[in-house]
């Protein structure tokens, strides 16, 4: 731990609450950050952190994955998908495959990517094969792959939209009241992409201390101290620990090109349900590369479509509702090794990253 980290420490420690005070960390990377910097172990003991809904690979509806399992499986045809999609399982009966990744194993053409330029490699090296690249992520992955479409895709290249808008999640967290939080870090990188701005609602509507943060202790810890002392002066203001990167009205060239190339609708988040607004799909313009349109969509007569598994508590813990070590499953029979929940998958996902 740096000096400055020390520093920010030792004055939250002076910071005296009479109270326990829930803080909702929504970024997964920041969860990554907090547990591999050990900041629950020092943080004074009134201090709560709690891992909320960042975390794209565990939101995706399974419904998507499953499509893609189809397109591969029955129609031939080549997928991409990020590399932590491949493992995420979903609700298929016995014997079948429950992953891309044992659907590959199956005999479908799927294939890892890191970014859609690779989509765009194979699309273009496979010219007699029709290409479905499974597109996952927030708005910071969002915003390359509009960028991406702006500069033209090969004809065979379509996009299976599972993207996500991040702050109407926690806009329903927040109007349910179930979590229970007294305050929240919102996320940097998604703030330095739409503006810190965007998560004022968060004070306005619910008159909640939060602070944008970025990835380092420092960062981290400077944010806390933020929201703790608008909590001891009874305050509720948006606040930036981030400013070397993030601005009030975020990057207008990134927001202009998600709002050309798409539009936002309701949206599943796996285990969640459907919430307004929230999801990105192609506008018509792109009409002939989005999949569901262009190649059509399987039937899906499974049980428990769209849910998690049984016993999985994953979707209480992206609510903030509950712990991972809370989790019935957590640690047995559910590990990375043996995933039952997409919570365990990601590196991003709480209890992948609780499991440490």
């Amino acid at each position: 731990m740096s000096e400055q980290a020390r520093e920010l420490l030792a004055q939250l420690h002076t910071l005296k609450l009479d109270r326990p005070l829930r803080i909702l960390n929504v970024c997964g990377g920041h969860e990554r950050s907090i547990s591999q910097a050990g900041l629950r172990q020092v943080l004074p003991e009134t201090l709560q952190l709690i891992p909320g809904p960042g975390c794209p690979v565990c939101v995706c509806p399974e419904e998507a994955i499953y499509q893609a399992m189809q397109y591969a499986l029955q129609d031939g045809h080549i997928v991409v998908a990020y590399g932590d999609m491949l493992r995420v399982p979903v609700n298929t009966t016995k014997g079948e495959p429950r992953s891309l990744e044992q659907a590959r194993a199956a005999g479908g053409d799927i294939r890892p990517i890191a970014a859609p330029q690779q989509a765009v490699a194979i699309a273009s090296a496979n010219p007699q094969h029709k290409v479905v690249f499974l597109a996952v992520g927030f708005e910071t992955t969002t915003a390359p792959l509009a960028a991406q479409i702006l500069q033209g895709l090969p004809d065979n290249l379509y996009l299976l939209m599972a993207s996500r808008l991040t702050w109407p999640a926690v806009a329903l967290l927040l109007q349910q009241g179930t979590a229970q939080v007294d305050a929240l870090i919102a996320p940097g990188h998604v703030a330095a992409v739409m503006g810190s701005e965007e998560w004022r609602f968060i004070c306005d509507q619910h008159l909640l201390p939060v602070a944008v943060a970025g990835f380092t202790t420092e960062s981290l810890l400077s944010a806390i101290g933020m929201v703790v002392k608008q909590t001891l002066a009874g305050r509720a203001e948006l606040e930036n620990a981030y400013p070397e990167v993030v601005r009030a009205e975020g990057n207008r060239a990134a927001q202009q090109m998600l709002a050309e190339v798409f539009e936002l609708g309701a949206a599943e988040w796996r285990g969640i349900g459907e919430i307004p607004a929230s999801g990105y799909f192609l506008r018509e313009r792109w009409a002939a590369h989005d999949a569901a349109l262009q190649l059509g969509q399987h039937g899906d007569q499974r049980r428990r479509a769209g849910q998690m598994p049984p016993g999985c508590a994953c979707a209480e813990v992206i609510l903030a509702q509950r712990l991972p070590s809370e989790c019935p499953l957590y640690g047995n029979p559910c590990t990375p090794q043996t995933p039952v929940g997409p919570c365990m998958v990601s590196d991003e996902g709480a209890c992948h990253i609780w499991w440490g």
